[in-house]
């Protein structure tokens, strides 16, 4: 088969497996829950940066990021991943923010005792901070889902 080969029955076999590996992937919570964290942060950061922009100082521009961000990360979180969206969740869901805020700062700290550079440590932390905030979220905040776990 020639490599440039465009018939329609090639395309249309790359497209329908294509579209069948989105769809078995957007049914793995977990995969949403990442993809979903992704624009959480990319939305949180952008609320931060307008602010910055604005010549709002650091301290504030970040306080109104995170609670913006909280507020915007419970209901795609909720809706997207969980499949929910009982506003009166958001306080189970900030206290899951503070639980996972705090592992954070735990391990920060001992990547700092190990003396690991922090913006690397920032990285490293992440999956296990993803990790431990979906757990959290899937057993204390949107804990009837009606849906299969994967």
């Amino acid at each position: 088969m020639d490599w440039q080969d465009k018939s329609p029955k090639t395309s249309v076999s790359l497209f329908t497996r294509a579209i069948t590996l989105l769809k078995e992937l957007w049914s793995i919570r977990l995969f949403r829950f990442l993809l979903v964290g992704g624009i959480n942060t990319i939305f949180g950061y952008c609320v931060y940066s307008l602010m910055i922009l604005l010549n709002v100082h650091y301290a504030y521009a970040s306080l109104l990021s995170t609670i913006v961000g909280v507020v915007f990360n419970f209901f795609t979180t909720g809706k997207i991943v969980f499949n929910q969206n009982n506003p009166r969740l958001i306080f189970k869901f900030i206290a899951v923010y503070g639980i996972t805020y705090l592992i954070n700062l735990g391990f920060l700290k001992i990547m700092d005792l190990l003396h690991i550079n922090m913006l690397i440590a920032g990285v490293v932390v992440v999956i296990p901070n993803a990790t431990i905030a979906y757990w959290l979220n899937k057993k204390i905040v949107f804990t009837s889902v009606n849906q299969p776990t994967k």
